[in-house]
This record gives structure tokens, sequence and C-alpha cells, in this order.
């Protein structure tokens, strides 16, 4: 029997990537259900391929044309409501948006393939207890998180063999350069990444070290690693997704070309593997493998994750918020590329961390920190 899948979010790069999976799989899963916020166009065809059971459209103003175009389709309005239908659901949504879909899923002790860092990082106090839901499972989607379980599966005992996290970082566009060098760079300039394709708002945190930092924190709700045991080191080839270092010495990685289609599979698959070799590397070719730490000084943002993380409670929620806000105004061009660090310190040093008990204290504190950091934003704007 094939494994029902359903993508919330599957106009994005992670929900197209996820449907190539599965165009090479055919014999393994069947779509069954898509999702998306407005981009209609892409889902109607994406349905009309794949033939979903349920689709799913956020916005209002346009579910009606995809009921129309889809008669034979049962069309909803929130995308967690594609948890119903699907045996895995791969939350590919972009940014605190992916919360509820990734709560429901969990709470209906289904298996989340976790593409979207900010619910799990905004919302860990609240997602934890879900996943000890009978049934439920969370299987990283992230490259980085992806290698740290491949290869935890070494361990008889990670609480008690892992002695350190090593994340990797391509670095971004701007490896190299100093602050003085970034202070007028532009949007193209930003989403430029040397290795990975990624949605603009992934790929600008990348360029930040953002993305890295928000990594950090996943690792630690994910795997319940300390913070002093999580280091990130700086490798351009992104050959290395991540490595786990055990406490006999021995250093275990996860090594592929950068191809975001092999995490998905392997999400897909756990704890078996597709037959698909995507990422495959050419070892004739592969010359060299370079590792180096990051420059804190020039990536401010990776500090402030940290200390949002170590501060815990709301304090990875704001500054998760926060950081789209600051990512969305430097997006349209109302900030420059070094003041995203900024707002998010400028809103973290106004933030007293509180413990979240409910989704709506969650919530409570995207909306408070969203506020924050958009006045942050009007006041650089006006200088």
């Amino acid at each position: 029997m094939r494994r029902r899948v359903a993508i919330a979010g599957s106009s994005g790069s992670i929900g197209t990537q996820t449907l190539e999976v599965i165009r090479a799989e055919r014999d393994r899963y069947e779509v069954a259900g898509l999702g998306v916020a407005s981009s209609v166009d892409v889902l109607v065809a994406q349905a009309e391929e794949f033939r979903p059971a349920l689709v799913a459209v956020a916005d209002p103003q346009r579910r009606a044309e995809v009921a129309a175009a889809l008669p034979w389709c049962t069309v909803v309005d929130e995308l967690a409501g594609l948890v119903e239908c699907a045996d895995v659901v791969v939350n590919a949504v972009v940014g605190f948006a992916g919360l509820p879909v990734t709560t429901a899923t969990l709470r209906a002790g289904k298996r989340l393939a976790l593409a979207n860092k900010e619910s799990l990082i905004a919302a860990g106090p609240v997602v934890a207890p879900l996943r000890t839901t009978p049934g439920a499972e969370l299987v990283p989607v992230d490259s980085e998180h992806c290698a740290v379980h491949q290869a935890m599966r070494a361990s008889v005992d990670a609480d008690q063999e892992v002695a350190r996290l090593l994340i990797t970082a391509s670095g971004g566009p701007f490896r190299g350069r100093n602050l003085s060098q970034l202070a007028n760079v532009t949007v193209e300039d930003a989403l430029a990444h040397p290795t990975w394709s990624m949605g603009p708002k992934i790929t600008i945190d990348s360029s930040t070290l953002m993305n890295k930092g928000l990594e950090v924190i996943e690792a630690h709700e994910l795997f319940a690693t300390p913070y002093d045991a999580i280091e990130v080191v700086v490798h351009p080839q992104s050959v290395v997704h991540s490595m786990v270092e055990f406490t006999d010495g021995s250093t275990i990685a996860q090594l592929s070309l950068p191809d975001m289609r092999l995490p998905i599979g392997y999400a897909l698959a756990f704890p078996a593997r597709i037959g698909t070799p995507f990422g495959r590397i050419d070892w004739s070719t592969l010359e060299r493998l370079d590792f180096s730490p990051p420059d804190l000084a020039t990536f401010r943002c990776l500090s402030l994750a940290y200390a949002a993380g170590r501060a815990g409670g709301t304090a990875p929620a704001t500054l998760s918020a926060a950081n789209e806000v600051a990512v969305e105004s430097f997006l349209e061009g109302r900030l420059r590329w070094d003041q995203i660090a900024d707002v998010c310190n400028g809103v973290l040093d106004r933030h007293d961390a509180w413990v979240p008990s409910t989704i709506d204290d969650v919530v409570a504190a995207d909306e408070t920190a969203r506020a924050a950091a958009s006045r942050l934003v009007a006041e650089m704007s006006t200088v």
C-alpha cells in the first residue's frame, strides 16, 4: 500500500521538491492533499497532475476559484485540515504561519516531516508535549537536522553517548566579508546563495546566519542537546550537512551534494530509504572539504539566536517574529541588510522571557514581538 502524503505549502521550494520525490517514487507514495496560502494557479496545476482528494487554500478570496477549477476535489480553508487525509504531513509553510500544521499533525498522532523550523522554535514548550502523542513522529527535513538524525542512528543511547552536535553552515553569499563591506548590499546580493536554491526568506536568513542560529535552537528542541554542546562550523562546499561527535572521540557525518530532495525522501521513507539517489557524490571530482569558525562580529544574528535559546520561554518566539518582520522589511527596501540584526537585538533587549503553556500564549508573544519590530523598523527608516 502506498503511503499517503499531504503537503502544506506545496507551491514553495520544499513543496515542489517533495512532488519531485513522489514523481520518482510513484510506487511508494501518493499525494493525498495539497495546500497553499494564495498561489492557486500552482495548486490547480499540481492537483490536476496528482489528483489529491483534498486541497486547502488559506486565501478566502481565491478559494472559490479553486473549487470551480477542481470540482472533483474537496476544498478546505485551513492548511491544518490536510492532516485528516494523510499518513505523512510535509510542513513546508514559511514562517510562524506553519505552527497550526505542526500542532495538528502531532496531535493527530501522525508523522510530521518538518521543514518549517519557526513553528518548533517559537512554540517549543508547547510542541514538545504533543510529540508524546501515540503515533506522533517528527522527522526533520532541514538538511542539517536530517544529517544529525541519520548520525544519531549509530548510537544505542544518545543521551549518554553524544558529546557534541556540529551544525554546518555554507556561510551564505557574504562569507569572508566584514560588516563595513556589507552596509550597502542589495536584496539581489543577499539572494544569490552560492550552493542552495531556497525561498527568499530562508535565503536572506542564510546570508545573516540567522538561519543557522534558528537551526541551533531547533537542534536543541529536536535532540534535547544542551546549547553548550551545539556548535556551528562554516563549510562552504555544503557537502557535510552536519556531524555528531560521540564520547569515544568518533565523529559521524552525513555527506551528499546539496539537494533538498534527499532529506525530503528520508523523512517520507524513515526508517527505510527511498530508491532514488538524490545528491549522490562523484568522489573523483570532490577535491576538498573546508571548515572554519563563523565570524560572530559580522554575522551577529547567530549570537542572538544562542542568547534567545538559552533564555528560553518566549525568547525564541520573540526572536523569530522580529526576524520575520526585519527580513520582510529588507526585501521591501525599507531596511538595510546590516539593520536586520539591529532590529532583532532591539526587540530581544526589550523582552522579558516567560514560559508559554498554550498556543495562544505563543501567538501573543509573536504578535507583541512583531509590533515591537515594526516600530523599530519605522524608526530606522526615518533616520
